[in-house]
């Protein structure tokens, strides 16, 4: 096993693809998994400063919401795959096309069924029986990854305007899994409308009477 692979199924608990953990897109109970050497990324996760430490005064230790921790592992899993690529990536070089690169990567550790257009079960929702066609990364997973991945670079120093992860290919690639898994599972990732409160009624004109005094 690879070392990125090692790092996605190091988290404990059970897994459902529904929200991501590292970068195997789940959900993993317990703590998340640490990864070594992530100080040559462009700034450390956000967390508790040593500066308490070192001055002598203890200071309690903060605890990061669900969503931080998530982000901070996923920043920390993406830094190891760029110092595993070969050959070897720094961030200030990194573009969208390696996002990408990353993206299709992620895929062989997916859990969801995308059916083929020769599959009999292409469009079905909920398949009768087994097929063949390959499993990937749910179009929900991959887009939640990307904007916490997003938010963690500018976080880290990155400037906005050379985000890799906001870039215009990046945004292309999800747009086409988003349809073409809409198509495959038969599923519609439209969001529903909200039914917007009926408007209040007008206030009565300027010097008309209330209704008990109309009598």
């Amino acid at each position: 096993m690879d070392p990125i692979t090692q790092e996605m199924f190091s988290s404990s608990g059970s897994h459902h693809e529904i929200n991501p953990v590292g970068f195997t897109l789940t959900t993993a109970g317990g703590g998340g998994a640490t990864t070594s050497g992530s100080s040559s990324m462009m700034g450390s996760p956000s967390g508790s400063s040593s500066s308490a430490s070192a001055s002598g005064v203890s200071s309690p230790p903060t605890t990061l919401s669900r969503y931080e921790n998530q982000k901070r592992r996923d920043w920390n899993t993406f830094g190891q795959y760029l110092r595993n690529h070969r050959p070897p990536l720094s961030l200030s070089r990194c573009s969208g096309a390696h996002v990408l690169e990353f993206l299709r990567y992620l895929d062989q550790f997916g859990k969801t069924k995308v059916h083929n257009q020769l599959c009999p079960f292409f469009g079905h929702p909920n398949p009768p029986a087994p097929c063949p066609c390959p499993l990937r990364q749910a179009w929900g997973s991959l887009d939640a990854l990307i904007g916490r991945l997003r938010a963690a670079y500018e976080e880290n120093g990155g400037k906005p305007e050379a985000n890799p992860f906001g870039a215009r290919a990046v945004r292309l690639y999800l747009r086409e899994v988003r349809d073409s898994q809409s198509k495959a599972r038969g599923i519609s990732y439209e969001k529903k409308k909200r039914k917007r409160p009926p408007p209040p009624p007008p206030p009565p004109p300027s010097g008309a009477l209330p209704p008990q005094q109309l009598l």
